[in-house]
């Protein structure tokens, strides 16, 4: 696929996180683009003040004519599309050149220095720290990110095209269109089991992108892992491990032990060892390609996170509101874990919108005993994504399931309301799905009643 010669480019679901930072990337290269969604969101408003055109219509009416021009457009989409897409179908249909996400990755990505970040857990945050670390390091890189930045507003850090850095994503065996020269893998619980089955085959998924490194490239795993490569971990003897570990004004300061050397006193904001772990893996990628000790405990210290990943919205002596996006129960746990850390003895409640019909159904009693470690737990109805309901999987038995007794169901017209009446002093929003778009409301109203 030669890229040069695209002049338009337009996505089925430019308002996915991973479409959209795509998206930014041919927009700066140049290209025209526009694209589908199913409704606007902050992502689709952002893009459209970029000057990227975004249709809320499956018809190919509110495509532009430009985008008809089969040997000048590209047209990429998500597999969250559904097949009965009007606007997809027309394009393969017409013969056009009709390519997934991850294939474009691929394709953006082969003749640059790849850095790929895979796992179950914790890509979006490890991407986007090495992304910062990099930038930081004045690397010429490109890093498409699986969430908003906060250190730059943007799923998108652009900076040259030398170096690649990308979340190397085991849905629908994505990751295997890459061909990466560093890789790691910080994670491999099972989930997806919509399209794997069972877990053996998504370790066979692992374990065949762990095949995809490039001639004299390199492999971290994070220890514990049935694969071998460079290892890293928390407070053991891993080939890079965090030692040390102590908590200063909110903030972990701990030390780096690397194969040849030990890096004293480097500071972290965010909270969570599941989070120390993802700050030690893009040490490592980045100390391996090149960049100094001292210019990554400068940049490990500045770094900000991801939005909804334990994003603060409230945080004051009387009341803390965070948003994250955990949606497995391993997720759940290492959130608990975080908060528990920071706020002993405060009582916590965790509002959550399971994700998936599928996952739901699978790790049910993960999920359950995942959140009856909180004081309180609110459950929405299950946000189906891609999927059909099945039979008997509803939030309402999830909920029967919890040992909890302070436990209940609630709505989105309810939703404010039930939170106000909780006399936590910690209160978690939970979810992949739409939840994110109830914490400006949440948040408001918290303020208000204040």
């Amino acid at each position: 696929m030669n890229l040069k010669q695209i002049h338009n480019v337009f996505f089925v679901g430019i308002g996915g996180i991973g479409m959209s930072a795509l998206a930014r990337y041919f927009k700066s290269t140049g290209k025209v683009v526009s694209g589908y969604d199913k409704t606007p969101t902050a992502l689709t408003t952002t893009l459209e003040g970029l000057g990227i055109s975004v249709c809320f219509e499956d018809a190919m009416s509110c495509v532009d004519t430009v985008f008809q021009d089969k040997a000048r457009t590209l047209v990429v989409y998500t597999p969250a599309i559904p097949q009965s897409h009007v606007q997809l179908n027309y394009f393969k249909a017409e013969g056009f050149t009709v390519v997934k996400r991850s294939q474009i990755l691929g394709a953006i990505t082969e003749n640059t220095f790849c850095l790929a970040v895979a796992g179950t857990h914790g890509k979006t945050t490890t991407t986007s720290i090495l992304g910062h670390l990099l930038y930081q390091c004045d690397v010429a890189l490109t890093a498409f990110l699986g969430g908003i930045s906060e250190n730059y507003d943007s799923n998108l850090i652009l900076n040259g095209g030398e170096v690649s850095v990308v979340e190397a994503d085991e849905f629908d065996r994505s990751f295997l269109t890459l061909s990466p020269n560093l890789a790691c893998i910080t994670s491999m619980d099972a989930d997806h089991l919509d399209i794997y089955g069972d877990a053996s085959a998504l370790t066979a998924s692992f374990e065949a992108f762990s095949k995809r490194i490039k001639p004299n490239g390199k492999l971290f795993v994070k220890n514990g892992l049935p694969l071998k490569g460079i290892t890293y971990g928390i407070e053991d003897d891993a080939d890079y491990s965090v030692q040390n570990i102590r908590i200063t004004d909110g903030a972990y300061v701990f030390d780096i032990k690397t194969p040849t050397a030990v890096v004293e006193a480097v500071t972290f904001h965010l909270p969570g060892r599941h989070n120390l772990s993802n700050a030690l893996i893009a040490f490592a990628m980045a100390e391996d390609y090149g960049c100094t000790h001292e210019a990554l405990r400068n940049a490990l210290r500045t770094y900000k996170g991801v939005k909804r990943r334990f994003t603060y919205q409230i945080k004051t002596d009387d009341l803390v509101f965070i948003d994250d996006y955990a949606h497995h129960p391993e997720e759940i746990n290492a959130v608990h874990s975080a908060v528990r850390e920071l706020y002993p003895g405060k009582e916590v409640l965790v509002v959550f919108q399971p994700h998936l019909f599928s996952r739901t159904r699978d790790f049910v009693e993960g999920f359950a005993a995942s959140l009856a470690q909180f004081d309180a737990v609110m459950l929405l109805d299950i946000y189906p994504a891609r999927e059909r309901p099945i039979e008997g999987v509803t939030a309402h038995w999830l909920l029967g399931k919890i040992e909890q007794t302070s436990k209940k169901m609630v709505t989105k017209a309810s939703l404010v309301t039930e939170i106000q009446r909780s006399t936590a002093q910690v209160i978690l929003t939970l979810g992949a799905g739409d939840i994110g778009e109830e914490v400006k409301r949440i948040k408001e109203a918290l303020q208000v009643a204040g």
